[in-house]
């Protein structure tokens, strides 16, 4: 049964450091604020009708990190065609580059499995706080991290109980003042049926990325298979309403906001703005330039580096936007007055100022420890590997040493709960290219070198006299494990198969193991456990003062949001919220990326140039939301979310309702695009009941 219970003592952010915007916050769906949206729009959402969306929304893992809705009684899926992207290019060869071309599956024996991709169906949430705190109690350190690495095992292992078809994660939210269990049905079995051609899917490209006005056809269909057929979906999915969304409209969002750090105190806002935001930005940058010039040297090293790139510059611009705002805006000020107001009220406690007042103390001191050796934990932990095949060496080497420990004891990725996943990444048919593996291991063992010295230990037994380009090429040409069936015959094969195998990736990661097991241990004992522990004290110690009501930081687990269909401020200019069919074609070039497809240049004379085409809403999302569904009052599709603004780039920290928007593809585009330009009627017939 699905728990409506409200989770202990959460109180809103923003309320402990200014007035909150009407249609801030990312809600769970066992804490979701009716009487909010009442009073603000006149509607109170019922369990019955968020129960529904709740059932009738996805999210998508393995090869994707999105959200996505079943849209009809027979499995459809729709999506971001950037969520299905990886499966596009997946399916796609030299001579067939669906991800340029498009897809449609003129018939259902024509759609085609996506190798790797999982839908997840959230159904069930229960509290299991009090038994985490109780594992807990009175330790720290090394055991404090054993203690909740073993509890969340036990729990997700308990909840799943062996049924290979269930996902059960234990979630931390409130910085570990509240755990929840998340209960998941699984589809492994997932296909696509429809993708536009990738101009029109991403009209504009990296200048338009995160900018508004738009004129994006960013959608794509699968389908979930069970037992070899469409799956059952008629008690739930959402339909398409049958008409646009209009300025003023009531809207929501039901999809899996990666992460948030709303909730972060002003010593982690500190680390992220002096340490690790600049870093990535560093990496990312030079990794894009890489990219670029690889994709240059020709057409087919342009399609297999394309996925990446597009990840790279999109990952870019949103870090940039996280900097900025922590760089230019209030928001470390905000905090730092909010976390004073806390702590003078928990110190004039004395009861609550021994057990929370030296919290944010220790946490600071901490993050100051974890400078010191950062570099260490990140390359040797795992960063000089950035390579599909080396995963797979690695995961070959250690599962049969993790499989034979008891589950609270092994890494938590070889648990029994992570198993079939784990199981479906070892043996996915997605391709392997050699040259981009060679160029992404190349580059991340050049950081290593450049980050930890040519004389450190680590650097010295991982090179030893050759360049990061000669071991890499030496790797990725000499393993075979780009075999799937080789793989699942060492997974399979036990401990006897992987020590009888030769296979030089294999036996590299039997060289780099233990250091790479020493540092993670390390990290996990000396620094994350500690986070935990005085970020769940921190979070206690506000519902001891604040009590209860509000949302926790975004998890990548299923959220709810509310919002509006509203136009924003910029440039001393008002955007207006919606775009429509004409712009698109007046904003065409005819040169990438605002080239448009041949079929939308023939199908020209016959679409209505009046079509809404791109909308915006106040909605309060972030990166993983791509996907969700935007739902009506009536629980209908009226858009399709694929992006926020540029304002939105600082949502990752704090949310401003006069300019943050929601950026979606309108339903109306879709029933028109897939009419008039593709012809899918039979999409359109399943869309419409028919």
């Amino acid at each position: 049964m699905f728990s409506a219970r409200t989770a202990p003592g959460v109180m809103l952010l923003a309320l402990w450091i200014t007035t909150t915007h009407a249609d801030e916050g990312m809600w769970t769906f066992n804490n979701f604020p009716a009487d909010k949206v009442e009073k603000t729009y006149g509607f109170r959402p019922d369990q019955a009708w968020l129960d529904h969306v709740r059932l009738s929304s996805v999210r998508l893992t393995g090869t994707s990190g999105c959200s996505a809705a079943f849209v009809s009684p027979r499995g459809l899926v729709q999506t971001n065609h950037h969520c299905a992207r990886r499966c596009i290019q997946d399916l796609s060869t030299p001579k067939s580059d669906l991800a340029s071309a498009g897809f449609y599956a003129q018939e259902e024996k024509d759609e085609t499995r996506c190798p790797g991709l999982e839908v997840n169906q959230l159904i069930d949430i229960s509290d299991v706080t009090d038994r985490v705190a109780k594992a807990l109690a009175g330790k720290d350190g090394p055991a404090f991290a054993a203690a909740l690495r073993a509890e969340r095992a036990n729990i997700s292992s308990e909840c799943a109980d062996k049924d290979d078809n269930l996902r059960c994660d234990v979630i931390s939210l409130f910085g570990g003042g509240v755990y929840n269990l998340y209960r998941y049905r699984r589809y492994q079995d997932v296909r696509l049926v429809f993708a536009p051609e990738g101009a029109i899917a991403f009209f504009g490209g990296d200048p338009d990325n995160f900018e508004f006005p738009r004129y994006d056809f960013d959608l794509s269909y699968l389908r979930v298979y069970s037992d070899g057929r469409p799956l059952d979906t008629s008690k739930n999915f959402l339909r398409y309403s049958k008409i646009d969304a209009q300025p003023g409209d009531l809207t929501f969002t039901s999809g899996h906001p990666g992460s948030t750090d709303r909730l972060n105190t002003v010593a982690q806002l500190d680390f992220q703005r002096d340490v690790t935001l600049p870093r990535a930005l560093t990496d990312r940058s030079e990794w894009r330039g890489i990219l670029t010039e690889f994709s240059r040297k020709s057409p087919e090293q342009a399609r297999i580096a394309e996925g990446r790139l597009f990840g790279v510059e999109n990952s870019l611009k949103a870090l940039k936007g996280q900097f900025y705002a922590l760089v230019e805006s209030s928001i470390i000020k905000d905090h730092a007055a909010a976390e004073r107001e806390l702590r003078t009220k928990v110190d004039a406690d004395p009861k609550l100022r021994a057990q929370y007042g030296a919290a944010w103390d220790d946490l600071r001191a901490v993050l100051g420890r974890s400078r010191q050796g950062l570099e260490e934990r990140s390359f040797v932990g795992s960063e000089a590997f950035n390579s599909a095949l080396f995963n797979h060496a690695l995961t070959l080497l250690r599962y049969p040493v993790e499989t034979k420990k008891s589950n609270e004891l092994r890494l938590p990725e070889f648990s029994e709960a992570s198993s079939p996943a784990l199981r479906q990444r070892m043996f996915s048919t997605s391709p392997t290219y050699p040259e981009l593996e060679k160029l992404s291991l190349t580059f991340s063992l050049t950081k290593m070198r450049e980050a930890l010295g040519p004389d450190h230990s680590f650097v010295k037994k991982v090179l030893g006299k050759k360049s990061p380009a000669q071991l890499a090429t030496e790797l990725v040409d000499g393993t075979k494990l780009a075999d799937v069936g080789l793989r699942k015959q060492l997974l399979e094969g036990g401990q006897a198969a992987v020590d009888a195998s030769n296979d030089p990736m294999i036996a590299f990661a039997r060289i780099v193991d233990a250091d790479m097991r020493a540092v993670r241990k390390d990290g996990e004992e000396n620094i994350s456990a500690p986070l935990t522990k005085y970020t769940t004290q921190i979070a206690q110690a506000r519902f001891q003062v604040y009590g209860v009501s509000s949302y926790p930081d975004a998890t990548f687990t299923l959220r709810i949001s509310y919002g509006s269909v509203a136009g924003y401020p910029q440039d001393a200019k008002t955007i207006a919220p919606i775009t429509m069919m004409a712009g698109l074609f007046e904003r065409a070039t005819g040169a990438a990326p605002y080239r448009l497809p041949e079929s939308w240049l023939k199908a020209q004379p016959m679409l209505n140039p009046k079509q809404p085409f791109n909308f915006v809403t106040t909605n309060d999302i972030i990166g993983g939301n791509s996907g969700s569904p935007m739902v009506n009052k009536a629980g209908e599709i009226v858009g399709l979310v694929f992006d926020g603004n540029r304002q939105s780039l600082g949502g990752k920290l704090g949310y401003d309702g006069s300019t943050n928007r929601t950026i979606a593809v309108n339903v109306g585009l879709m029933r028109e695009a897939l009419a008039v330009v593709y012809r899918a009627d039979r999409i359109l017939r399943e869309l419409n009941g028919i």
